[in-house]
């Protein structure tokens, strides 16, 4: 790749390394660059592109790490030349489509446009501490680091993640018990290659979060979905609709999409249901950092006694979406299970992202940063909330919520959320359908909107007027 292709469009939210990964991880996949082809030394392509040696090392540590490009010495680097065997090399990976379900965009790519749910404020991102990270790592970087890295993840941030579960969620859990993957999507295929299999029944909330129903359906799973009221799942209802399922996938502390938590009464139901039929629980703990009012609750995990609950969790909303990891807490009698299954996983990739997400945990960082979040959302959230009241007004009908990043309007029985999010997508405003949530079985009319990337009242007013002029008659 031409070093102009590689340095135009930087995206100044993502670090340069990983923007670097995966532009050439994109060119190897389509086939821009072929198998055996060499790249750039580090120091030539630093040169080019005007940016430090380590940025360009990382980037192409991690492209080795994961089979992308060797290093054949004198001869350079190179596009992995076992690359060529490979029946798809060089082509898109192919599109699947469950059966009566239409394609849609799993991830919002290029800017972050007004109103896109589900991305963090980077603008408040402290790129010095995690700049300054990234030096201390590429410069103690060890010959232990240097080799096959543990499948199960790096071990330090293993141990960070245990403790941090302990004091902030109520988890009691060993780093043995930790697992890291890479993104969400790739615990639950972890799940599904070690405790479920193909054609097992499972309940999923409805609405619920759309790539994580798709990924399990396009790994062979048979979902239920299961309705979603002000407690949160219907636990009675997936008990009528799919007695015999062997799993629940719930997002109990701030469900996904409508931001209402799991009752306690619905939880210790849920719990029983799992111990009485020998089933299990996906905990995805999502937005639970996030909670304006009072401390975080504590979650489902904390309360499974008979170790029936399966504990996923991401850095994406908390650090930034590009880091790609996550991470799986199993009970202690299926540890041992997941260690032999992960011998046989591609693993979370580069040991060197992982190395700097310990170091930050460590240094405490982290925690002042969740700290500053939660300070900070509420009051940009409050900027979204106010525009809408004094601007659109009685055509929106806000969602209560105590946390999360986007808030979630309804609309009146006679607008379409479909109709609505298209044009407003083609108005360059990253708003999203509730019925994208739903699974089909129920009647969902409202519009999904971020607010982290509003830094002022006037440009949450500014995005809400040009909302208003497509909800207008």
């Amino acid at each position: 790749m031409k070093a102009q292709m590689l340095k135009s469009s930087w995206q100044p939210d993502t670090p340069l390394y990983l923007q670097l990964y995966q532009r050439y991880r994109d060119a190897i996949t389509t086939g821009r660059l072929s198998p055996g082809e060499r790249v750039p030394s580090i120091r030539n392509l630093a040169s080019e592109l005007h940016v430090a040696r380590g940025t360009v090392e990382m980037a192409y540590q991690m492209l080795v790490s994961e089979g992308y490009l060797v290093t054949k010495g004198a001869a350079g680097t190179r596009v992995s030349p076992q690359l060529a065997r490979l029946p798809n090399a060089g082509n898109p990976p192919p599109q699947h489509r469950t059966s009566g379900e239409q394609p849609y965009q799993v991830r919002q790519t290029g800017n972050i446009l007004p109103f896109q749910p589900g991305v963090p404020a980077l603008d408040a991102f402290p790129r010095k501490i995690w700049s300054r990270l990234s030096g201390q790592t590429l410069r103690m970087i060890e010959a232990t680091m240097m080799n096959y890295p543990d499948p199960a993840g790096y071990a330090p941030l293993r141990e960070a993640i245990a403790t941090y579960l302990g004091i902030s969620r109520g988890i009691a859990c060993a780093p043995e018990q930790v697992f890291i993957t890479t993104g969400y999507q790739g615990a639950l295929e972890l799940l599904c290659r070690t405790v479920l299999r193909t054609g097992d029944s499972g309940w999923y909330e409805n609405p619920g979060y759309f790539p994580g129903r798709y990924a399990l359906q396009q790994m062979g799973m048979t979902l239920t979905p299961v309705p979603v009221d002000e407690e949160g799942l219907q636990v009675a209802a997936g008990q009528q609709m799919a007695p015999n399922a062997r799993f629940a996938v719930v997002t109990p502390s701030h469900q996904s999409p409508t931001g209402v938590a799991l009752s306690l009464p619905r939880r210790l139901a849920l719990l029983a249901w799992a111990n009485q039929k020998d089933a299990w629980i996906i905990e995805d703990d999502y937005d639970s950092e996030f909670r304006y009012h009072g401390h975080p609750l504590p979650a489902l995990k904390s309360l499974d006694h008979e170790q029936r609950v399966l504990y996923t969790g991401t850095f994406s909303k908390v650090l930034f979406p590009g880091l790609r990891l996550a991470y799986l807490v199993v009970p202690p009698a299926l540890q041992q299970t997941f260690h032999e299954a992960v011998n046989h996983w591609p693993g979370p990739g580069s040991i060197l992202p992982q190395a700097m997400v310990a170091a930050f945990m460590q240094q405490g960082h982290f925690v002042r940063h969740l700290r500053k979040m939660r300070q900070l959302y509420a009051v940009r959230r409050g900027y979204l909330v106010e525009a809408l009241e004094s601007i659109i007004g009685s055509s929106l009908r806000i969602q209560p919520q105590a946390g999360g990043i986007q808030i979630l309007a309804w609309l009146n029985e006679h607008q379409c959320d479909k109709t609505l999010a298209t044009a407003a997508q083609a108005a360059g405003l990253g708003v999203r359908a509730l019925s994208d949530w739903d699974a089909g079985t129920r009647q969902q009319n409202g519009l999904l909107m971020g607010f982290t990337s509003f830094t002022s009242a006037e440009e949450a007013q500014a995005a809400v007027k040009r909302l208003a002029a497509l909800l207008a008659p």
